[in-house]
């Protein structure tokens, strides 16, 4: 068994393998950029090496800082984790010539999967079905039409040696190809440097089913499972599941014995994904095949109880697979929702920032979450937003769905915009509760999954305020100077707060009536009272539960049906004084329109230093005191998230 393993990843998946690897007994070695110091997989870790600057193309892609890092840690293996250097042949071919073990299959493996037309091709010999398709050599545009049309509309454009959707264009019409080639070619070319194109019939309404496959140095193969991933954005997948629902047995076996077929037609070692398109007649077609870890691999974990990450370290170890194929049992079904911090009304666009509020559902057997991130951390602008995966397992699809919606609604976090909303709509919506499932599944209930939420925004402005009202109330002495604001002499009290959310400002008016309040301008009766974040509300008699997290700029309601984050206006004034008061990091998102220092200027107190926009509002970071500028980190122009240093600033 291996000695000591250094995990060259981040986040999350660093955090999943540190804690198989502990329980293996086997010592773990963390690396991490400028922007990781503080992260929780350092703080896992047994050992930690620094790798360089916060972009990954100068840390955690740089194969020889890696291999430095096992080497001068004593490191004999490195699992690579997914994403990065998890399929880079020159990363297993340098950690072979190094004498380290590679925790992925043999460099041969990763080649011959990395070229998508290569791998067909190999597909193609070993019977694995493919799609009718065009992969060979020549690439004139002639030539690219002339084989669509033989496949016939509409096709689908692929980069040969993409993923992640790059490169990427479906073709419905002859009339269409010109320019549809020509954008995929050049999102190619920027994305893998290789603009060589597939043409391939397009599905129109599949579903996307993976199988996991281990095999071992022995010559031994199997197959635990499938996983559907049909439910994407922009080729992306958003939520996962095992196994694949009204899948039939016999298809499910032919499907097994497939991936397996095609893992051993490239002498394959370790963990391996093969993903197949599931069409509407039951017929499956090869897509690609993954040679690393799956994000999603937990869902498979949770219905075999297997932990694939052991297995990936026995089989590099040189043992043979912990399992035959007939020893491999399913139970129950799981869910697994990938929790990210982006905007999904806005293109899902990640948001940065800092993780004010963390409040997740509890831990079980049947509940899981994996993350990189405590309440308190950064989501960094560098690295990919996910905030963690959620996992669930019930005795059948239909409990665990019911338990992912539940585990969705206790999932609540402020200062950062999630996803969640949006998986709880999925997870809600008619279709997917019947598993009527199909890659074009978001596209198709786009109107369900985005909903209008305009006639919410008045009555969650009331509820944040009187969560506002409340925390004030706890908060003060006994004294009735310190609630002025709901001071009115011979009056009825009152309580007012300005709150914006996206471009619109309100202005709540709260009056206190003997039986609660009421907002200014309108006869409905509102009551609340708080347990923390959880308040009991009554709306004319209709009593319900909502949350409210509270933190210094904002307020986020939360209910079953949305969460609506409201902002504290003339939050400029705030940020002033904080600035004033001596803090030379970014109070906020946003982005930095001016510096009007440089290292070495000698500035007073008080002194303007940088000038900073968010949420439309412009706002200046000024010296605390008297000093001489030591770095400045930001230039016009940079996006910087919350908490960020902008300036560091030394005494005379």
């Amino acid at each position: 068994m291996l000695q000591k393993l250094l995990i060259a990843n981040r986040g999350e998946i660093a955090c999943r393998i540190i804690r198989t690897a502990r329980a293996l007994g086997i010592r773990t070695v963390a690396v991490y950029s400028d922007a990781d110091r503080q992260s929780q997989h350092v703080k896992l870790a047994d050992e930690s090496i620094h790798i360089g600057p916060a972009p990954s193309a100068e840390s955690y892609l740089v194969i020889d800082k890696i291999i430095a890092a096992a080497k001068t840690t004593g490191a004999d293996a490195i699992h690579p984790g997914y994403g990065f250097l998890s399929e880079n042949e020159d990363f297993a071919d340098a950690c072979a010539s190094n004498n380290i073990i590679f925790v992925g299959p043999p460099t041969s493996a990763i080649a011959a999967m990395g070229s998508k037309s290569a791998a067909k091709a190999i597909m193609s010999d070993a019977g694995v079905p493919l799609v009718p398709g065009y992969h060979g050599t020549e690439q004139s545009e002639e030539k690219l039409l002339e084989e669509s049309r033989k496949i016939g509309f509409p096709v689908l454009l692929k980069a040969a040696y993409g993923g992640g959707g790059k490169g990427m264009r479906v073709v419905e019409s002859e009339r269409h190809f010109h320019d549809a080639l020509q954008s995929a070619k050049r999102e190619a070319q920027a994305s893998f440097s290789n603009d060589k194109m597939l043409v391939e019939k397009y599905l129109g309404n599949p579903r996307h089913v993976e199988i996991q496959v281990f095999c071992d140095e022995h010559g031994n193969g199997v197959y635990l499972a499938e996983r559907d991933c049909s439910v994407q954005r922009r080729h992306q997948k958003v939520v996962e599941e095992a196994p694949a629902p009204s899948l039939s047995t016999s298809t499910r076996t032919a499907m097994g014995e497939a991936a397996v077929r095609a893992a051993q037609a490239i002498d394959y070692v370790g963990a391996g994904t093969v993903e197949f398109l599931l069409d509407t007649d039951n017929k499956f077609y090869f897509m690609e095949m993954n040679t690393r870890l799956q994000v999603e691999h937990p869902v498979t974990e949770m219905i075999t109880g297997q932990d694939l990450v052991a297995w990936q370290l026995t089989i590099a170890s040189g043992e043979p697979l912990p399992l035959a194929q007939d020893q491999i049992e399913v139970n129950g079904h799981s869910f697994e929702a990938r929790i990210y911090a982006e905007d999904p009304a806005n293109e899902f666009l990640p948001s940065t920032g800092t993780l004010h509020v963390l409040r997740t559902p509890e831990t079980s057997s049947a509940l899981r979450i994996d993350s990189g991130v405590i309440e308190g951390d950064e989501v960094s602008a560098y690295y990919d937003p996910m905030v963690a995966k959620l996992i669930v397992w019930g005795e059948n699809r239909t409990v665990a769905l019911r338990r992912l919606i539940q585990a969705l609604n206790d999932y609540r976090i402020a200062g950062v915009r999630t996803n969640i909303d949006f998986l709880r709509r999925i997870a809600s919506h008619p279709q997917f509760q019947r598993a009527e499932l199909t890659t074009r599944f978001i596209e198709k209930y786009e109107q369900d999954l985005f909903p209008d939420t305009s006639d919410l925004i008045n009555d969650y402005a009331v509820i944040a305020a009187l969560a506002e009202q409340l925390a004030e109330q706890q908060a003060a002495t006994s004294s009735p100077w310190q609630q002025l604001r709901g001071l009115r002499l011979n009056q009825p009290a009152r309580f007012d707060i300005e709150l914006q959310h996206q471009d619109d400002l309100l202005t709540i008016a709260l009056q206190a009536t003997k039986a609660g309040w009421q907002q200014q301008g309108q006869d409905t009766l509102w009551q609340a009272e708080a347990d923390q974040d959880r308040l009991r509300v009554t709306r004319d008699g209709h009593q319900f539960n909502v949350y409210a997290l509270r933190t210094d700029t904002d307020i986020t309601v939360f209910s079953e049906y949305a969460s609506i984050r409201f902002t504290r206006h003339k939050i400029a004034d705030t940020l002033q004084q904080e600035a004033a008061a001596g803090t030379l990091t970014a109070p906020m998102n946003g982005t930095v329109v001016d510096v009007l220092v440089k290292a070495g200027d000698n500035v007073i107190a008080d002194q303007p230093l940088v000038v900073m926009e968010a949420m439309k509002m412009e706002y200046t970071i000024r010296a605390p005191r008297d000093g001489v500028v030591a770095q400045v980190y930001y230039k016009a122009g940079e996006l910087v998230s919350d908490g960020a240093e902008l300036i560091s600033l030394e005494d005379e």
